[in-house]
């Protein structure tokens, strides 16, 4: 079954790139709701201004661990907090 709990356990498995600590157990993740599929997940980061490639790397990482849950259909992520945070979402999210 498609619950938070489930994404969240997947979530574990994402690293922030540059510590090397699951973005779980630094608490990065804001928000996750779940309809019909749709998963829907706020994020930020360390620092406002964390390198935009490392970022993104890990925006995509978790959109790429939440898109292999059973019953998922697609991920929309929302980074806030950062001084570009508009233009990765954008490009994440496309």
């Amino acid at each position: 079954m498609l619950d938070k709990k489930t994404i969240m356990k997947e979530l574990e498995k994402v690293m922030d790139p540059e510590l090397g600590v699951p973005i779980t157990e630094m608490e990065l993740v804001d928000k996750v709701e779940i309809k019909d599929g749709e998963v829907s997940i706020d994020f930020h980061l360390t620092a406002p201004y964390c390198p935009p490639m490392l970022a993104l790397k890990m925006a995509y990482d978790i959109k790429g661990v939440v898109l292999q849950i059973p019953g998922v259909k697609s991920v929309k992520l929302n980074m806030s907090g950062h001084y570009i945070s508009a233009e990765l979402n954008r490009e994440v999210n496309k």
